[in-house]
């Protein structure tokens, strides 16, 4: 046994359990289910970063990037870091103090997103919309009116409230006016379509651990050519070193230049990922999430429970469900995980404890999932008390019979 200084806890390796935590059906807001050849990439030996077999790896993740993004954007790349730092990317490398963005909040990560214009230095301008409810292009327009915005952002999946928001008029409205328009498709990417070039998108970011089943850790994001401009013509410095595009680029370019270490794994992690998906085939892919989606809420229903979100602004992969009078949200979470193995996602901020986040993401998004699922909640609600109605596993198996 190691003999600690003075002071320390002495430490024996055989306190410290193998990692094993159990088998896990991941239907919360995020990660999802990590199919296993995608695990298996992450086990492969680690070389250097810029290994000339690794520089080959990074250049067909951008290919499959710009493929899943549906553009030609030449700066397409995975950041190191989560969708948080995709978001962050997007704002300090188009955003310089002084500058007027406009962000469209009807939820937790507008909200976040008018919290990073407001540490930059950014002249930030809300446009506010009832949570659980999209963002109407009318409020956008008359906020716009008279001003010359740099950057409009707005979330096209807020994960907080599973809505879904419409794009077309808010892109349109937004270069109108002359502004970049910034979307953040953490949730969405993977799981529905996100043509950024169709849909008019200057400056784009996601996540690895939702739609696209990878470990959490990679932040796929594509910048225009408007945007690379924006960029090059900045009077001051991006304020993060890390995350300063000028210099990132230059590493995931033709020069090769060093910038940072790049987490090799995870990047082989992404790779595989993406080539599943490449595999499945977009559309294949958004009509599984489809589908699945519409089984999930035809047993909901069938059961007595309803969905917070109206229909036309539904998201497929994230399904925010009221929670019944009388039950205890916590309970019944605990219950599904520890009895049935199944993680769910509860409210976030003014929703907290008022919904449950159902996700129906990438690997996860399987009809035996959503099967378990309903057979799982309709046993632990009525354990708990509340008369959940049957005929949920059949609403569900209704609507794949309809499909075939």
């Amino acid at each position: 046994m190691e003999k600690a200084c003075e002071g320390l806890e002495i430490l024996n390796a055989k306190d410290f359990r193998d990692i094993n935590p159990g088998d896990r059906i991941l239907m919360g807001p995020g990660p999802s289910d990590v199919p296993a050849r995608t695990l298996q990439a992450i086990a492969a030996p680690c070389i250097g970063h810029l290994d000339p077999y690794f520089l080959e790896i990074m250049n067909e993740v951008q290919q499959l990037l710009r493929f899943l993004f549906q553009t030609e954007n030449e700066l397409t790349i995975p950041v190191s870091g989560t969708g948080s730092a995709g978001m962050e990317t997007c704002f300090v490398n188009l955003v310089e103090p002084g500058d007027e963005v406009v962000v469209c909040v009807n939820g937790v990560f507008g909200t976040r997103m008018a919290d990073i214009v407001n540490r930059i230095g950014g002249k930030l301008v809300r446009v506010d919309a009832e949570w659980g409810t999209a963002i109407d292009p009318r409020a956008l327009k008359d906020a716009i009116a008279g001003r010359k915005p740099k950057v409009v952002a707005v979330v096209h999946a807020e994960t907080s409230t599973g809505v879904c928001q419409p794009l077309e008029d808010l892109a349109r409205i937004s270069h109108d006016a002359g502004a970049l328009f910034l979307v953040d498709t953490v949730t969405s990417l993977g799981g529905m379509p996100v043509a950024i070039d169709d849909m008019n998108i200057d400056a784009v970011y996601s996540g690895t651990q939702k739609c696209i089943s990878g470990p959490p850790g990679l932040s796929p994001v594509s910048f225009s050519r408007a945007a690379v401009r924006a960029m090059e013509q900045r009077k001051t410095p991006v304020v993060s070193w890390y995350l300063d595009l000028s210099m990132v680029r230059d590493y995931w370019g033709t020069e090769r230049k060093y910038h940072h270490t790049a987490p090799i794994n995870m990047i082989y992690s992404l790779r595989e990922a993406l080539r599943l998906i490449t595999e499945e085939g977009l559309d294949m892919r958004f009509e599984r999430h489809r589908l699945n989606h519409r089984a999930l809420v035809a047993g909901i229903e069938a059961m007595g429970l309803s969905m917070l979100v109206p229909e036309p602004i539904r998201l497929p992969m994230l399904n925010a469900v009221r929670i019944p009078e009388g039950v205890e949200d916590i309970t019944v979470r605990k219950v599904l995980l520890n009895q049935f193995g199944i993680e769910i996602g509860g409210g976030l901020g003014q929703f907290a404890g008022k919904v449950w986040r159902i996700g129906l993401m990438g690997h996860s998004c399987r009809r035996k999932n959503v099967l378990l699922l309903l057979a799982a909640l309709e046993t632990v609600l009525k354990s708990e008390g509340y008369p959940a109605r049957p005929g949920a596993l059949d609403a569900a198996t209704a609507v794949y019979d309809q499909a075939c």
